[in-house]
């Protein structure tokens, strides 16, 4: 019969590779933690309704990406994202009620239907911050230095954190009207997802990638208006302070006036952080404001600010980890009273094995050389006197003691 092989643009994650991936899991729990954030596990598949609603429904992921089915006369789709989500739980079970600001962070799998490429698959996991009921600018440089000090974390340094403020929705609607006044003339030149943008949500225009349309948007009546400040005096305030915040906490950063971001739900601050050995695709972290969502998804009025980072693009910055070794691993041929000292370790709380096989006394050191820190060497010498010989396999040093006297660290 055909081997039945991993689905494209999804991956094992092989136990030589969990060391990382624990690594960066319990340094967001760390980091996050510290910063007062709880940890939230929302369902990985929603109503379609609420990525429709909460994402965009003229978004690439809603239109292109989400891996939707229908069951009972009901359309569920697997989360591409987890911001809608969390901002589902947080209005489902009244954590408005909590003392602002409520500090959620998740981990896990997300699902969008997208061409596999390094660091990007079909089935990706991400990590991320959702902060609750604070307008005021403080929130978007706490969440900002969160991400930042968790990258720190994990050993990243070279980075590069990219601003922008895309204003309310007031002043955001005068910017849209003048972009599309002076794209309009290159309309029929424009890629066919820029096409559909430009009457649907002409900001994302500056988020296409295709050659074509970018060489469009940097002729200098169109980069006029982008490069220009659109954004009212009450948002200019916003994100000047903002920076104010940065500054003093030594962040560096620069502004992206073509930062956009993906989804509908921006608004005033958006950001990215990118890595410099990542080359083309180097964004490892982008968030921003979302103060309409809760309130456009059934909930009250409530300004919100978050991030999400990609696990598989940290994986790859990061390197191998080591395996952790076993503490001890039991070397006798006596498997009986092997199977009653391991069980005696664990219970302390120690890890450990033995050869389940009953190899030869040497094979069994070798094995022990390679998985553990220690050799528990229980020979028929040490059984009748009710002892164990201990060698540290890092120095080859052995002392013999009471079975019941035996600590390992």
């Amino acid at each position: 019969m055909a081997m039945i092989k991993v689905q494209k643009g999804t991956k094992d994650i092989l136990p030589n590779e969990m060391p990382i991936w624990h690594f960066m899991e319990k340094k967001a729990e760390e980091v996050f933690t510290a910063y007062g954030a709880k940890e939230i596990r929302t369902p990985i598949f929603e109503a379609t309704e609420l990525f429709a609603r909460g994402v965009g429904d003229t978004t690439d992921i809603v239109n292109k990406e989400m891996y939707t089915f229908e069951k009972s006369d009901r359309s569920l789709t697997l989360r591409p994202e987890n911001t809608a989500g969390v901002v589902r739980s947080f209005i489902e079970n009244g954590m408005h009620r909590l003392s602002a600001p409520v500090k959620l962070w998740y981990k896990g799998p997300m699902f969008r239907y997208e061409r596999p490429q390094a660091g990007r698959q079909r089935q990706f996991h991400q990590v991320g911050v959702e902060v609750f009921g604070i307008k005021q600018a403080t929130a978007d440089a706490e969440v900002i230095l969160m991400a930042v000090d968790y990258l720190k974390a994990l050993g990243l340094n070279d980075l590069t954190v990219e601003l922008n403020s895309l204003g309310c929705p007031k002043c955001r609607e005068e910017f849209k009207q003048r972009l599309k006044d002076v794209i309009r003339p290159y309309l029929p030149q424009l890629c066919e997802d820029c096409q559909t943008r430009f009457e649907k949500n002409p900001l994302r225009l500056l988020d296409c990638k295709s050659p074509e349309c970018q060489e469009i948007y940097s002729k200098p009546e169109i980069q006029a208006v982008i490069q220009g400040d659109f954004i009212c005096e009450e948002c200019s305030s916003h994100f000047e302070e903002l920076k104010s915040y940065l500054d003093v906490l030594g962040i560096k950063y620069e502004r992206n006036k073509l930062l956009v971001r993906g989804l509908d739900y921006y608004n005033r601050t958006v950001f990215e952080i990118k890595s410099n050995n990542l080359g083309s695709q180097n964004a490892v972290c982008g968030g921003g404001r979302y103060d309409s969502l809760v309130k456009n998804l059934g909930g009250e009025d409530t300004p919100a600010i978050g991030f999400a980072m990609g696990m598989e693009r940290l994986a790859s910055l990061l390197g191998e980890k080591q395996e952790e070794r076993l503490t001890a691993y039991i070397v006798s041929n006596n498997t009986l009273e092997a199977v009653k000292l391991t069980q005696e370790l664990r219970q302390k709380g120690i890890s450990c094995e033995f050869d389940l096989t009953n190899k030869k006394f040497v094979k069994q050191l070798e094995k022990a050389s390679k998985v553990s820190k220690y050799a528990v060497i229980l020979g028929e010498d040490e059984i009748s006197k009710g002892e164990v010989t201990v060698k540290n396999l890092d120095t080859s040093e052995q002392t013999t003691v009471k079975r019941e006297e035996l600590k390992l660290s």
